[in-house]
């Protein structure tokens, strides 16, 4: 019986393809299946989606190709629709693929934009696997981090403490949080953004505050808060409230 292949969770970092480390890309060569997910209406017109395109220069014609593509990309859906049990099938369903190709002795390399474990989809593959399989992860530069380079802003200083937050969170509690926090990042801001503008000016974080999409990306934008057209902020943004300056 043939030994059972190894799955590696390869963080490719925020977009910039020269931010992928060395020893995600060896292993990305290495691999003889390319795991990656993509949305269903990128899928369609033949786009590998984000983390595919930073990769896809690196992969030989001998590589297979898994994409995993998402059933839905909202976390609102008509009922009796619920975007958990849905994503959670989707979960389960990609597992069982990847399975039968580490079963069979075939290395598996998910691609993870970003970090893997930083909101990374990877962790929900890794957590359904890990103790299956022979696992690596390899970290990368997450978001954040890409933003704060391309904005020449410092995120925290000496004790200051960085608070991550959704923007999903209710009004109240992302009130509660950011005025608690000395620094922080808001994710997930997509048709969330008006509120999280709404709460930062609240709470007069709003001339502090730095909004950014697509950081390290080709098509990366920064913009003033108030210029932000909460119709069209991406999925792929970020507001970073930096810790206030310390010059030492």
């Amino acid at each position: 019986m043939s030994a059972k292949g190894r799955l590696l969770g390869l963080g490719v970092g925020p977009g910039d393809p020269e931010l992928i480390t060395l020893k995600a890309l060896r292993l990305l060569q290495g691999a003889p299946v390319i795991g990656y997910f993509v949305a269903k209406a990128k899928a369609s017109k033949g786009n590998g989606g984000n983390a595919f395109g930073i990769i896809e220069r690196h992969l030989s014609d001998s590589q297979q190709r898994m994409p995993l593509v998402y059933p839905v990309t909202t976390e609102k859906l008509a009922p009796p629709l619920c975007y958990e049990d849905v994503i959670s099938d989707f979960y389960d369903t990609c597992a069982s693929q990847i399975a039968a190709e580490l079963d069979a002795g075939r290395d598996v390399a998910v691609i993870c934009e970003g970090d893997p474990f930083f909101y990374g989809s990877y962790m929900y593959l890794h957590d359904r696997l890990a103790d299956r399989y022979q696992v690596e992860v390899v970290p990368g530069v997450c978001s954040m981090l890409g933003c704060a380079s391309v904005l020449g802003t410092p995120l925290v200083y000496r004790n200051q403490s960085l608070s991550v937050l959704s923007g999903v969170l209710p009004e109240a509690e992302l009130k509660q949080r950011l005025q608690d926090a000395e620094a922080a990042v808001v994710m997930k801001l997509g048709r969330n953004f008006d509120k999280v503008r709404r709460v930062l000016r609240e709470l007069g974080l709003d001339e502090r505050a730095h909004y950014v999409e697509r950081a390290t990306m080709a098509n990366q934008r920064i913009v003033p808060l108030d210029e932000v057209d909460p119709m069209s902020s991406p999925y792929f943004s970020m507001i970073v409230v930096p810790g206030e300056k310390w010059r030492g």
